[in-house]
């Protein structure tokens, strides 16, 4: 593989990484987990056309388009974890021919991760908080939760949750894959290891939760890296971790199989995705060499490659295109929003 860096902007403390369709062309979303920073799009030849979509909010988590809306997002804002009392929000993205319309749809202290799962014609909300309440940065002493609701149509209207799982201390992990069925579901990670919830098929039905994994989880990616039908987990462990490992299920229980080598601190990105038609996982690390990395397998053995070192990526997000790829990462330690194009050499 042949893989180009283009540097699309200077971002204070860049933190998340995203991508919207828009008339079938794809729009890389990039924001800063900073008071007062901006949000932009790129677009475009090498993405060099800059749209802002705010510049007067900060702490943004997540970033997720809205299925059958064109050019709408949900996305956190306000996400602190230092601050006390959180203010911490979801607000409503919308495209529109003035510019972005941006709007308060629920405030939910400490949300953190999120997601929309659509299944039989109706849209999900599923969120997951870092903690419910904190006297400082350091304070784990009240566990976060994972919140569902229905997502209204129309978001002008209000979006209720209610609390589905409590109890999940350093609830930071998640991970959005697709079932044997075709259907939405979610893993999440925290000290009491990873869980998997899968939506109701009916509007009023019951949400499955499943017990995946013991372990103290920091973050999680899946794909089946080693060909064999069954998807490999890997993990970033403990919370904001040391150790980037990966797990096989070997008669119904899931032992680890290998272990990055190289010395880290802080280890945060995690995807699992295909490059070039190869399954591979993407990870990324904030502090000691800062590198991005990638993770195939070949001959029997994981190889890890390194990208780039120095850029310590917050979040990644890959997309898949006919004759490309994109790694679209937000480089937190070196205050860059980037996108590393994967060709075939």
């Amino acid at each position: 593989m042949k893989i180009t860096k283009i540097h699309l902007d200077d971002i204070k403390r860049c933190y998340c990484a995203s991508n919207i369709k828009i008339k079938n062309d794809n729009y890389l979303i990039l924001a800063s987990e900073d008071p007062h920073v901006l949000c932009a799009m790129y677009s475009g030849e090498n993405f060099s056309k800059k749209e802002i979509i705010w510049t007067d909010a900060g702490g943004c988590m997540s970033i997720i388009p809205v299925p059958e809306h064109e050019g709408e997002f949900l996305a956190v804002q306000e996400f602190y974890l230092k601050v006390t009392q959180s203010k911490a929000k979801i607000v409503w993205g919308k495209r529109t021919t003035n510019g972005w319309l941006i709007k308060d749809i629920l405030k939910l202290p400490y949300i953190h991760r999120f997601d929309i799962y659509r299944k039989n014609g109706i849209n999900y909300f599923i969120g997951a908080t870092i903690a419910t309440s904190k006297q400082d940065k350091n304070d784990w002493s009240v566990p976060g939760r994972i919140y569902v609701g229905v997502l209204p149509d129309d978001l002008n209207e209000e979006l209720k949750v209610e609390i589905l799982v409590d109890g999940l201390y350093r609830n930071h992990g998640y991970w959005h894959d697709i079932d044997e069925e075709g259907n939405d579901v979610g893993y999440f990670g925290s000290d009491l290891g990873i869980i998997k919830i899968t939506p109701p098929s009916r509007i009023d039905g019951t949400w499955s939760i499943e017990h995946v994994m013991e372990g103290n989880i920091g973050e999680i990616a899946l794909v089946d890296i080693d060909g064999d039908g069954e998807k490999e987990i890997m993990t970033i462990e403990p919370f904001h971790g040391s150790a980037i490992k990966i797990y096989h299920k070997n008669d119904h229980k899931y032992e680890c199989v290998w272990q990055y080598d190289n010395e880290i601190e802080f280890a945060h990105a995690l995807v699992g995705c295909q490059l070039r038609n190869r399954s591979t996982f993407v990870a990324g690390v904030r502090r000691k060499k800062a590198e991005l990395m990638y993770v195939s397998y070949q001959d029997g053995k994981y190889i890890a490659n390194i990208i780039e070192e120095g850029v310590g990526p917050a979040n990644i997000c890959v997309v898949n295109e006919d004759d490309r790829d994109l790694i679209v990462a937000a480089n937190h330690t070196c205050n860059e929003a980037a996108v590393y194009v994967v060709e075939d050499e």
